[in-house]
């Protein structure tokens, strides 16, 4: 009896396998997926979680194109690209013209074009200028150092409300329009070394640094009180200008005073102390060159009373 149930079971065992259907065949590309095909329970599901990406990450292999266009229905969104960290040129628009390589000038150039433009900078320095070129609206600094220019006339910075420094080293400037500085609600720093200037425009409160120093201001080129009103003008360079006295009054505000090389023989007890004030002390200015010029320090001592430090100069 035991026999027979064996050989019928056996018999029923056969038919089920022969009934069963054969499974498709898979090809497996060891070399394109780099990971043993045990690993992959299933090959080509797309499942969105962080173990499918964390095994995508440690594989270094994404899925198979074919499969992700099959089960991924999210659209596709383009990353936005971080902001470059090279300067842009700067915006161009400005009372002249616009665009983003600057307002034309007379030879019929983009200002940009012609200098070059860095952020809210303008550099048009050694480019043969012979006067100022029309300065996008937004600019900050402006160098022009080693041209040609001449003269500056009244709307060469009109509309410039950002602008903070002016450097014109080394031209040929002669005559500056009254009115040329004036109107700049931001200016604190202006450099005109090296130029032929004979006489000094009106200067805007807000200047903290003041060079003009090698030019041609002589006895009249400053006009009285020049400086009275700068309550935060800190650097005063006038070497090299045939002056014959110190500019008076100077602000509070003065830590440096440079007028070497002049022709300045006097100087008077007051000029930077109050003699009927003897507590006065004028801490901030600690920085006085009289040196080259053809003056006697010794012969005014209370002058110095109430300064941190001597001048330097002739004491004999």
């Amino acid at each position: 009896m035991k026999t027979f149930v064996n050989i019928f079971l056996g018999f029923f065992i056969f038919e089920s396998v022969g009934a069963a259907p054969i499974a498709d065949t898979v090809i497996y590309d060891s070399e394109f997926y780099e990971i043993p095909l045990g690993e992959l329970s299933h090959p080509f599901v797309y499942v969105e979680n962080e173990q499918s990406d964390q095994l995508e990450t440690e594989t270094g292999t994404a899925l198979p194109s074919v499969a992700q266009e099959s089960y991924s229905s999210a659209p596709l969104t383009e990353e936005p690209e971080e902001e470059a960290s090279t300067p842009k040129l700067i915006d161009g628009s400005s009372a002249q013209g616009s665009g983003v390589l600057g307002p034309q000038t007379r030879d019929g150039l983009p200002t940009c074009l012609l200098c070059t433009c860095l952020g809210t900078t303008v550099y048009c320095d050694d480019r043969e200028l012979d006067d100022v070129p029309p300065l996008p609206k937004k600019t900050t600094y402006f160098y022009s150092r080693y041209n040609r220019i001449r003269r500056i006339n009244r709307n060469d910075f009109a509309n410039l409300s950002n602008l903070k420094r002016i450097d014109l080293t080394a031209n040929f400037i002669s005559e500056i329009h009254e009115d040329a500085f004036r109107r700049l609600p931001q200016l604190q720093e202006l450099v005109l070394r090296e130029n032929r200037i004979r006489q000094l425009p009106e200067l805007p409160s807000t200047l903290t640094f003041i060079d003009v120093s090698n030019n041609r201001l002589g006895r009249r080129g400053i006009r009285n009180e020049a400086f009275k009103d700068l309550h935060e003008l800190q650097h005063l360079y006038i070497t090299d200008n045939n002056l014959d006295h110190i500019p008076l009054p100077l602000p509070e505000s003065l830590q440096a005073l440079h007028l070497q090389n002049n022709n300045i023989q006097e100087m008077h007890e007051d000029t930077f102390c109050k003699m009927k004030d003897f507590n006065y002390v004028r801490r901030a200015l600690e920085d006085i060159r009289l040196d080259g010029n053809p003056i006697n320090l010794s012969k005014t001592p209370y002058a110095y009373m109430c300064l941190p430090r001597l001048p330097v100069g002739n004491l004999i």
